[in-house]
């Protein structure tokens, strides 16, 4: 039977947190395009090859509004990615906007300013883990707890300028918003960080000072054009996004190394020249989440011998584009080593993402400090055994490690 024979089913079950299903590599080979269903019950467009997913993340015909909203297909039942977002008339000038606004918070000139910072408190929570391990009876600690999560949300706090003591809160607002199996709670976990971010940007607007969220507030109080709400959504999305996926990396890229010791063991001998290749490849094979980018066509688009239909739900799998053989030698293995270094874990084109410097940056950091002063480090549980986040995000909830 051909793959395209029935609409398949997303998202596909996967073996476990690092590999994808294999289905991927079936539909990369015979149908990079195919039909499928949404979680939510809806048709969508599913691309899964390179040039494919790369292409149409730069190609102006489709976009994240949709031309009748209404009409639109749903993703999910989450509260982030779930449909459209923003105006169809407006989406391209309301993008550049948004770009203009926020290029120099993230640039690598402004990261490297806070490397220092982010290396200071990646030692303290070496040293806290370090701690908790003397004092542990079996010697094992959770690096999610102690490292993967307080790090990028202490980084995006001062780089947002959101209080660091508000965390917990919206990290438990984040979870649920991402969570797809708890229904019209996660859309009340959506209206209720809306609700914290307009409370904060509101003591901005009285007590502006040098951080994103004030920027933001400055920029919408003199442009007219500029909504209110748009303002909000952004600030909840650049927080959300901020720490949500810089911590999913972390747990990944740990897994990848620690599951893989001579991998593991060649960055702990030479952690400056090799963290670079080890953090791309991560990127390159930690994407998280089981779905992936979403768009909807504005007009007719012909790709790889299908017409997606103007108003289409289209789902670009990063996921399954990075693990692309006709791109990669040994396009499913962890290897640092690799020669091709291009991915698309930080999207590409337009959309590229503005935080990328921010994020390799962090997990720079992060694992070469692993690699330095902890490499006996090894997992305390098996992977089968971890404990896998059901939001669009994925990844994993706990990481026990020892040494």
């Amino acid at each position: 039977m051909s793959v395209t024979a029935e609409r398949s089913q997303l998202p596909f079950t996967r073996p476990n947190v690092l590999d994808l299903a294999p289905l991927y590599q079936v539909l990369r080979r015979e149908a990079p395009v195919t039909p499928v269903t949404t979680p939510a019950g809806d048709p969508a467009w599913l691309v899964t090859r390179f040039q494919e997913v790369r292409d149409l993340l730069s190609d102006k015909r489709l976009g994240r509004s949709h031309p009748e909203p209404e009409r639109a297909s749903r993703i999910t039942t989450a509260a982030v990615l779930d449909g459209p977002t923003g105006n169809y008339d407006t989406e391209e000038a309301d993008h550049t906007r948004m770009r203009r606004l926020l290029t120099p918070a993230f640039s690598a000139k402004r990261m490297r300013m806070l490397s220092d910072h982010m290396q200071d408190l990646v030692d303290d929570h070496v040293d806290q883990l370090l701690t908790e391990h003397a004092a542990a009876s079996d010697g094992v600690v959770d690096l999610h707890a102690g490292l993967a999560f307080p790090l990028p949300v202490a980084v995006i706090c001062r780089l947002l300028g959101v209080p660091e003591n508000d965390r917990e809160y919206f990290a438990s607002l984040s979870e649920r918003m991402a969570n797809y199996t708890i229904g019209d709670e996660a859309h009340h976990a959506r209206d209720e960080f809306n609700d914290y971010m307009a409370g904060l940007a509101e003591t901005k607007r009285a007590q502006q000072e040098e951080d994103v969220i004030s920027d933001l507030v400055r920029a919408q109080s003199t442009d007219e054009d500029y909504d209110y709400a748009e303002m909000i959504r952004l600030c909840v999305g650049l927080l959300f996004a901020g720490h949500e996926t810089t911590v999913n990396r972390i747990g990944l890229g740990t897994l990848f190394l620690l599951t893989r010791p001579d991998h593991w063991q060649a960055l702990t001998a030479d952690p400056v020249g090799r963290v670079n290749a080890t953090v791309e490849e991560i990127m390159r094979l930690g994407a998280p989440g089981d779905l992936g980018l979403l768009r909807y066509a504005h007009t007719d688009v012909d790709v790889a011998g299908v017409t997606i239909q103007r108003g289409d739900a289209v789902i670009l799998s990063v996921n399954a584009a990075n693990r692309d053989a006709s791109v990669y030698t040994d396009a499913e293995t962890f290897n640092p080593d690799r020669p091709e270094r291009t991915h698309l874990g930080f999207g590409h084109g337009a959309h590229f993402c503005i935080g990328a410097s921010l994020a390799r940056t962090e997990l720079r950091i992060v694992f070469a400090t692993l690699a330095r002063r902890l490499p006996g480090l090894r997992l305390a549980r098996a992977l089968d055994e971890l404990q896998v986040r059901t939001t669009l995000t994925g990844g994993v909830s706990e990481l026990p490690v020892t040494w």
